[in-house]
């Protein structure tokens, strides 16, 4: 699977985490239940992407490498954090902390320790934290957790079964 596509025609099919376009009237779209939807667009209004940042993603630098595939001046970007899993809610083990913490030592400010070998993950300071660092200093969103409102939001974490929400964006006609 690639990490990022490009989205040129109406009907694509993309199978990657996250898709991006310059083209008017196509839809980036990504689906999550517990993982950080990111959406970005340039300034200009001339091009946009859907990341799926979940750990994995995030570590694996799936939104540098989409702010890249922009090809748009990095601080002229925006970028909006939707609903993921919140702070409180999203347990991980060590093997999670040690993967962020080895490629950036401040990465360690995200976890809380729970127990022994356990910890408490905050996905959007992470998606913060590697969006400035890739030089995208506009992020707004983030704040929701899907596991804790069960009323508005899917949880594979929560429910045990799969649900999903859509984050999409597009450059309109």
């Amino acid at each position: 699977m690639d990490v990022v596509q490009a989205a040129s025609a109406p009907n694509a099919d993309a199978c990657a985490d996250a898709a991006f376009t310059r083209a008017r009237g196509v839809v980036c779209v990504i689906q999550v239940a517990d993982c950080l939807p990111v959406l970005l667009c340039d300034r200009e209004g001339t091009r946009v992407a859907a990341a799926h940042a979940g750990w994995r993603g995030l570590s694996a630098g799936v939104l540098e490498r989409t702010v890249a595939a922009l090809e748009s001046a990095p601080e002229a970007l925006l970028a909006w954090l939707g609903p993921a899993i919140g702070p409180r809610a999203f347990e991980v083990g060590v093997d999670v902390f040690d993967t962020f913490v080895a490629a950036d030592s401040e990465a360690a400010t995200a976890f809380q320790p729970l127990r022994e070998g356990k910890w408490l993950a905050d996905l959007y300071a992470l998606a913060r934290r590697r969006l400035a660092r890739a030089g995208v200093s506009a992020a707004y969103g983030g704040g929701f957790c899907t596991a804790g409102d069960p009323a508005r939001f899917f949880s594979h974490r929560r429910d045990r079964v799969t649900g999903r929400q859509a984050a999409f964006i597009w450059l309109g006609d």
